[in-house]
């Protein structure tokens, strides 16, 4: 990699508690490099440490060895509360404060870090016209936007304070089919406009091939794969052939239940 890497994971580690005397490794000896403007999506199935890793770059959880970067500066060394509101962190469900409008749930990050009110006022409508909601939708609570809608402004409010870095979590998991193919689409506009570094956890290798520039593949912990589509083709390793698989035979099972054009 030629860039200058962003976040550096460095032989990272992190055991959870189990029943009893059980341990679980939920990730083990990681070393991985996201680079400035990247797109990175990790992909893998339940239980294979892609959240945990996800998490301990913003220290939701700590890392139990290792040594992990942001922007240059050991994690550790930081309030982990002023870390995360430079990093831009996107849920599965979009995660809005319920009884808070719209404006509000973009706002609430350059608020905290002091921004006067009519500077947050314009961003937030800044960002409404990036997400394509628009004003229309300032003053509307979180339960009168379709699901959609909500996970529009989760993304702007990651947006709000310009952060460098963002982080989402299975962020179009939950989306119908539909809206799922143009969020994403406008997502991966908006990082390339904004010159963003995204880190994406998702289970849809279809996906991850489609949007990330690189792919990390993890598995009971560990990283299998690192690579772009083109390289992890290459991989022989039989988990990583597997998840490539995937999308292949979803289309082709869908190329056989569909009609051909033309046909009766």
């Amino acid at each position: 990699m030629t860039a200058t890497p962003l976040i550096v994971y460095a032989d990272v580690g992190k055991i959870f508690a189990g029943r009893g005397a059980e341990r679980v490794v939920a990730v083990h000896d990681v070393s991985l490099e996201v680079a400035e403007g990247e797109f990175l999506a990790i992909v893998g199935g339940s239980g294979s440490g892609k959240t945990t890793l996800l998490r301990l770059a913003n220290r939701l959880i700590e890392a139990d060895r290792g040594r992990i970067t942001v922007e240059g500066e050991d994690v550790r060394a930081l309030d982990p509360v002023l870390l995360r509101r430079r990093i831009g962190y996107v849920f599965q469900s979009g995660a809005l404060f319920p009884h808070i409008s719209v404006a509000g749930n973009i706002g609430v990050t350059p608020k905290l870090l002091g921004w006067p009110a009519e500077e947050i006022s314009a961003r937030v409508d800044e960002l409404l016209e990036l997400v394509r909601l628009g004003k229309s939708h300032r003053d509307r609570l979180p339960h009168e936007l379709s699901g959609g809608q909500r996970q529009r402004v989760g993304v702007a409010r990651a947006l709000a304070a310009k952060p460098r870095i963002v982080l989402m979590d299975e962020p179009f998991g939950a989306l119908d089919p539909l809206t799922r193919d143009g969020l994403r689409d406008d997502y991966r506009a908006l990082h390339d406009k904004l010159a963003l570094t995204t880190v994406m956890i998702t289970h849809d290798m279809a996906e991850a091939l489609l949007l990330a520039d690189r792919i990390a593949v993890m598995h009971a912990g560990k990283l299998l794969a690192l690579g772009t589509p083109a390289e992890l083709s290459k991989s022989d390793d039989a988990y990583v052939a597997e998840l490539l698989r995937t999308p292949r035979r979803e289309a082709e099972r869908l190329n056989a239940l569909l009609p051909r054009d033309g046909a009766a």
